[in-house]
């Protein structure tokens, strides 16, 4: 059995799997990354525990510190020039965050040809992944409620309301909610557009993260919607000689 974990800004995602399928999967608040064992099922055997962490150290230690009640020795993952089949352009490939390192593999394991990988969390990150499973390189932005947050707190007179999409906003809440979901599909169409240009195919768009739903209706096409992407790539990493 593999636990992996995507220990990322917001939330600590995990998941339980057994070579074939995701016997469960559960999250647990960054802010308490020390209580992972406890939402961990008991009588279950693991083998390798498998982590991208994102976090920081802090992070790290609470985690280290969890899963040793659990007798697991963690392995970190860092990304890689090559893993899994995916090769990374990076200027430094040890560099590229490890979530989206995972992604790219949980993508490229998942789907053939080229893709344009995006997790849509705090942040958003957007990935070009080749038909020859290159990562070319990518983009990352502020996310959904980053992008609201900061216009609030930095902006004089402009409150954060929830606010909803609309074509044309006709109130405040309305055009900031609508400019941070079409600041967000911009940076994935664009991505999708300089994939076209460079000579690939029509590429798909894989999608994960907490506001991929509230992300996807506003893209061009047809995403894959994947429920915790990075965990996929995970367990591949996971299931290699590491």
């Amino acid at each position: 059995m593999i636990l992996a974990v995507d220990a990322g800004n917001t939330r600590i995602k995990w998941g339980l799997h057994d070579g074939a399928r995701w016997v469960e999967q559960g999250v647990v608040p960054t802010a308490q990354s020390e209580r992972l064992h406890e939402s961990l099922p008991t009588g279950v055997t693991v083998d390798r525990a498998v982590i991208a962490n994102v976090a920081g150290e802090c992070v790290a230690e609470a985690l280290t510190g969890a899963l040793e009640l659990r007798r697991l020795q963690p392995y970190w993952v860092q990304s890689r020039a090559e893993q899994c089949g995916v090769r990374s352009s990076y200027a430094d490939p040890t560099q590229l965050g490890a979530d989206r390192w995972a992604a790219l593999i949980g993508a490229r394991h998942l789907f053939a040809g080229p893709c344009v990988v995006v997790n849509a969390g705090t942040t958003m990150t957007v990935d070009a992944l080749s038909s020859d499973s290159i990562f070319l390189g990518g983009f990352i932005v502020s996310g959904y409620s980053m992008m609201r947050e900061g216009l609030a707190r930095h902006t004089a007179q402009l409150e954060l309301y929830e606010g909803t999409f609309s074509f044309f906003p006709d109130n405040t809440a309305d055009a900031i909610a609508s400019g941070a979901l079409n600041a967000l599909a911009g940076s994935v169409d664009r991505m999708c557009r300089y994939l076209l240009e460079t000579g690939e195919d029509d590429p798909l768009v894989v999608l994960s993260g907490g506001n991929a739903a509230l992300l996807s209706t506003r893209l061009e096409g047809a995403p894959q919607l994947v429920d915790n992407l990075v965990l996929e790539g995970l367990v591949r990493i996971g299931a290699s000689d590491v």
